[in-house]
């Protein structure tokens, strides 16, 4: 396969989850790839169990900060010599009231401070990659960006209102992004997931795929997995999606279309 063949392209979120599907996926179609994520020892094991030797190269950034998001972008031309496409994954969900418990409250109950965090890295390393990400676009004559957002930026939910405010923040900043510079020959558009089995949701797992509540909330009765919204980013980062921009792909079994 060769979708890819002699594109560059960042990762974020890549170490597990969606963002590890993307990864593996890209390097199965030729692309050269710069996986970054937070934690280095998550980004040692994915290098080494895809082993996939020099197409393949690690970063550890926290991309809510723009110097370090600017330093991953600089790290794929430094290393691969340009930048063709940028996928924008990284993200906190419900996973995170681990390391943070109040961050996916309702506004009325969450603290600033976990806004402005869950803000900041949901929709700010969005932000700070592409802010960089498209001068180096420019330079190689054309790109394509891809964000990935969720259902939950299209319909209103009783918790995590930072996290849903962040996720349709993402597929407007999409379409304005599409409209600044599509004459410059960069696409970009949105990847709106589902409920996915990843770490994210691992809570919610076995209720949401359980036999009397599966198919309440999901026409296709079951989760969905990494890699099939790793084929819709494969999509739309390539030139089969040349006339793709500013659109939203939407990955969810059927569940905003049997919405109320």
């Amino acid at each position: 396969m060769s979708r890819l063949q002699g594109k560059v392209a960042v990762v974020t979120g890549a170490s597990s989850g969606i963002g590890r599907a993307v990864t593996e996926r890209f390097l199965t179609e030729g692309a050269q790839v710069v996986a970054v994520g937070r934690s280095v020892d998550k980004l040692e094991n994915l290098a080494k169990e895809l082993d996939a030797g020099a197409a393949l190269a690690t970063h550890s950034s926290d991309l809510s900060d723009d110097g370090q998001a600017g330093a991953a972008i600089r790290a794929a031309t430094e290393k691969f010599g340009g930048l063709d496409i940028l996928v924008n994954n990284a993200g906190v969900g419900y996973s995170y009231r681990d390391v943070r418990p109040g961050s996916m409250d309702t506004l009325g109950d969450a603290t600033v401070e976990d806004w402005d965090h869950v803000m900041n890295i949901n929709l700010g390393s969005v932000v700070n990659c592409s802010r960089h990400a498209i001068p180096a676009m420019l330079q190689r004559g054309g790109g394509s960006i891809v964000n990935v957002a969720s259902i939950l930026g299209f319909v209103g939910n009783r918790d995590a209102h930072a996290y849903t405010t962040a996720k349709g923040a993402i597929v407007n900043l999409t379409r304005s992004l599409s409209t600044a510079y599509a004459r410059h020959n960069i696409r970009a558009n949105t990847v709106a997931p589902g409920y996915i089995e990843t770490p994210m949701v691992a809570e919610f797992v076995d209720y949401l795929n359980s036999e009397e509540y599966r198919y309440q909330w999901n026409p296709s009765g079951r989760m969905g997995n990494p890699e099939e919204i790793a084929n819709g980013v494969l999509f739309l980062a390539s030139d089969e999606a040349s006339y793709c921009n500013g659109s939203v792909l939407t990955i969810d079994g059927g569940v905003l279309a049997a919405a109320p």
